[in-house]
């Protein structure tokens, strides 16, 4: 059952409260309700995905003002732009507390020792700081931008994971047989000079977080068994146990309890003022879901179109993908629900951005991902500290 759109009749209502000591909220089923009082509340944090198209340094510089603000964690997308790295040095340089995360570096354009070395690098510019996401990025990405083959991303997420985590740990010179990769390289495929090596440097942290990227069901399982965190995309929080319940209770089944509890990012655009002036705001977001859903990725190849069905929307995800692909990016745009923008950002007065922050918290959320969109007299960092408030 799809989650009743809020009507702006509601958001006036919440235009004139203060954030309550306790919020009661509806989960999954009507009859199923959560309350959490201050006491109560499971410590959440504060992320943001670093936007740069202004220019690197000066989003820098915001994120070190966010960080001032109370700013937890910032993820640094990679793409098919700059290579990630070296923003996330640039900006271990120019912050001191706020943590740094990859979202994501893909799995197909590294070595797995790259990707170890290059964590361990950036977690020791840092201090500490570091978080490592990965992903499998996609077919068009992979094989037309890199030209590598797009195979087998289950089981090149698990060798890469246990790759870096044994290189971190530098116990042993480093030994792998696995179906992806084979360390060090067989002598009938090389020189036969291959040798087990440890890294050299000694790394700050011998656990570095894994996050890993990731939407369909085994690869969600997948997450919940070996990452320390899970990074979804257009998560609407009152629909994710319907989703992907089952795959997290799958893969917990299988984790190994010195990883401690699954921690997840998500959110939304964040504005915060009068309803008239920060709802229109979710309109933002509607030329980014109509790209995804409708245009990242091949008919039938298209992750997020195959999220949009799941989530209950199986004749708008058709639509939107027809209009994307047939070149009609306008008519995709207008054919994205009023709901789902709604359902998956955080526009409002106070009162009803703190009963979304408790919808995400209520759905396991730990590192609530948000966009801020400052208003007249606001700044990102000024949203940031309002949002710190909520918690």
């Amino acid at each position: 059952m799809k989650a009743p759109l809020l009507s702006l009749s509601r958001l006036g209502e919440w235009a004139h409260l203060q954030a309550p000591e306790e919020s009661t909220f509806t989960v999954d089923n009507p009859s199923d309700t959560v309350t959490l009082t201050k006491g109560e509340r499971p410590t959440m944090k504060i992320s943001t995905m670093m936007g740069y198209a202004g220019g690197f340094k000066q989003a820098a510089r915001d994120v070190a003002e966010m960080e001032k603000a109370g700013l937890d964690l910032v993820w640094v997308a990679e793409a098919y732009g700059f290579d990630s790295p070296s923003l996330m040095g640039y900006l271990a340089a120019l912050t001191e507390r706020v943590e740094i995360g990859a979202a994501i570096l893909p799995i197909y354009t590294r070595t797995p020792t790259l990707i170890a070395m290059t964590a361990a690098g950036l977690d020791a510019l840092s201090d500490g700081r570091f978080h490592l996401g990965l992903g499998a990025s996609g077919p068009q990405v992979i094989e037309g931008f890199h030209g590598v083959p797009y195979t087998d991303p289950l089981g090149r997420t698990r060798e890469i994971v246990e790759i870096c985590r044994n290189v971190w740990k530098r116990e042993a010179p480093l030994v792998h047989q696995g179906k992806n990769f084979t360390l060090p390289l067989p002598a009938d495929q090389g020189t036969g000079l291959g040798k087990p090596l440890k890294i050299i440097a000694h790394p700050q942290r011998a656990e570095i977080p894994v996050w890993i990227a990731s939407l369909g069901e085994k690869n969600v399982q997948l997450t919940a068994e070996i990452a320390d965190g899970w990074i979804p995309i257009l998560f609407i929080p009152e629909r994710a146990n319907d989703v992907w319940g089952a795959s997290l209770a799958a893969g917990k089944a299988k984790r190994d309890a010195q990883l401690g509890d699954l921690m997840i990012t998500a959110g939304g655009l964040l504005a915060i003022g009068e309803v008239d002036d920060v709802v229109a705001l979710r309109e933002l977001q509607r030329p980014m879901v109509a790209l995804y859903v409708g245009g990242m990725g091949a008919r039938g190849k298209n992750f997020y179109n195959e999220l949009a069905v799941r989530y209950g929307y199986e004749k708008e995800a058709a639509i939107i993908q027809d209009l994307y692909l047939a070149g009609k990016k306008r008519e995709a745009e207008a054919a994205v629900p009023d709901e789902f923008l709604e359902l998956t950002t955080l526009c409002g007065p106070m009162g009803y951005v703190k009963e979304r922050v408790a919808a995400f918290r209520a759905a396991g959320v730990t590192h609530l991902q948000v966009h801020p969109l400052p208003q007249s007299g606001q700044s990102a960092a000024s949203l940031i500290e309002s949002l710190k408030t909520l918690l």
